[in-house]
C-alpha cells in the first residue's frame, strides 16, 4: 500500500507528497477551467500515468524476455469532454519502439501494451487506443 499526501495550497492548486519517496508535485487546474496551467493538471496525471504505466509494463515483459526496450518512447493526448460532465473523453497513446524485434516480440509488446493496470483500471468511458510505431 502506498500512501500519498496532498495539500490544497490555494488558487486552485495542490502538492502532492509520495509517501515512500517523499518526491513531490504540484498540481494545477487547467487553463480552460479557471486555472493556470502552470502545473500538470489531476487529469494530465491521468495521462501521464496511463503513458508510464505502458512502457514501464512493456519494459518489464522484455526484461523478462531477455531482450531490452532502450529508446522506447509514449506520448498521450488527452481530449476532455465538450458537454455534459466535465471529464476524460479520450486518451490517445502513440508508442514508438525502436530496434529490431522478432514477429513473436512484436506480438507479445502489442498484447501487453492494452493490458497494463492503470490501462485496466480507466472507466469504459474513456477511449484509450494504442498504436505503436516501430522503427529501426
Amino acid at each position: 500500500m502506498v500512501e500519498i499526501d496532498i495539500n490544497y495550497l490555494g488558487d486552485l492548486r495542490c502538492e502532492a507528497t509520495h509517501g515512500p519517496s517523499g518526491t513531490k508535485i504540484l498540481t494545477d487546474a487547467p487553463a480552460d477551467n479557471m486555472g493556470k496551467a502552470e502545473f500538470f493538471s489531476p487529469t494530465d496525471l491521468v495521462a501521464t500515468a496511463l503513458g508510464t504505466c505502458i512502457i514501464t509494463t512493456l519494459a518489464i515483459v522484455a526484461r523478462r524476455h531477455g531482450f531490452d526496450l532502450e529508446g522506447a518512447a509514449v506520448q498521450v493526448t488527452k481530449a476532455m469532454t465538450q458537454q455534459g460532465p466535465r471529464q476524460i473523453a479520450e486518451l490517445n497513446v502513440n508508442l514508438t519502439i525502436r530496434g529490431h524485434y522478432t514477429d513473436e516480440q512484436r506480438q507479445l509488446l502489442e498484447n501487453t501494451s492494452r493490458a497494463s493496470p492503470v490501462h485496466k483500471s480507466l472507466a469504459d468511458s474513456v477511449s484509450a487506443p494504442v498504436t505503436i510505431e516501430w522503427t529501426e
